[in-house]
């Protein structure tokens, strides 16, 4: 299968012949969050051409990011999961998402938010040194979806679903007429109060402090009330 070829020795022309095709990043961005059978990758990127996604697929397990396997039980079938090399790619990712959440405009009409990507918008807004020594587990719900954040001694873990023992605080967004359900909205509807609470108010705002985008992609955000 040919591939972009740069003929520069670079890293990042390196690395844009390996995933710098259309739709190659959001299917590890997708991946990144949890292993997918292609009819989920499908329904994920709505939108993307059934053989532009197999080509995809292709060019990344001939990358060596991606891999088939076995789906666990009680799945069956196969599911498609980034290898160690493709996992090495989140930090750029997350780096990727924070520089592009600081050059969104509103949303356009037709425009859809994806879960997988309001996981990665949440670790991409997940500030360390707030967080220090903080112990706590948030659910998020945004709309349909429902995503998770919990801290241990101020190490991260996050993802797709609810917190299985219970969230200590559970905020569920109450998004304006036309709002995708976006982490970014999220936030914003977070800061103008319009969300429920269930659980300690305390945790709300420590939430807000430790989960924030840096200043550069605040900048159109309203201010905290």
């Amino acid at each position: 299968m040919k591939r972009r070829d740069y003929a520069q020795y670079c890293g990042i022309a390196r690395a844009l012949e390996l995933v710098g095709e259309r739709w190659a990043l959001l299917v590890v961005r997708d991946l990144t969050v949890r292993p997918r059978r292609y009819t989920d990758l499908q329904e994920g990127l709505r939108g993307i051409p059934t053989n532009v996604l197999s080509t995809r697929l292709k060019e990344l397990e001939q990358a060596g990011i991606v891999e088939r396997r076995v789906a666990p039980a009680p799945r069956r079938g196969v599911v498609y999961t980034l290898t160690e090399v493709g996992r090495a790619l989140e930090p750029a990712l997350i780096a990727l998402g924070r520089w592009g959440s600081s050059q969104l405009g509103e949303p356009q009409p037709g425009y859809v938010a994806s879960p997988d990507g309001a996981v990665l918008n949440l670790r991409g807004a997940f500030q360390p040194s707030e967080a220090a020594g903080l112990t706590a587990s948030w659910e998020l719900r945004l709309g349909d979806t429902v995503i998770h954040a919990r801290l241990a001694d101020g190490a991260l873990t996050s993802g797709l679903g609810p917190v299985e023992d219970g969230a200590d605080l559970v905020i569920t967004a109450r998004f304006e007429e036309g709002e995708p359900p976006a982490y970014r909205s999220f936030v914003k509807a977070a800061r103008e109060g319009r969300v429920d609470l269930d659980g300690p108010r305390e945790l709300f705002d420590t939430f807000l402090r430790v989960f924030t985008y840096p200043q550069a992609c605040e900048r159109d955000l309203p201010t905290p009330r």
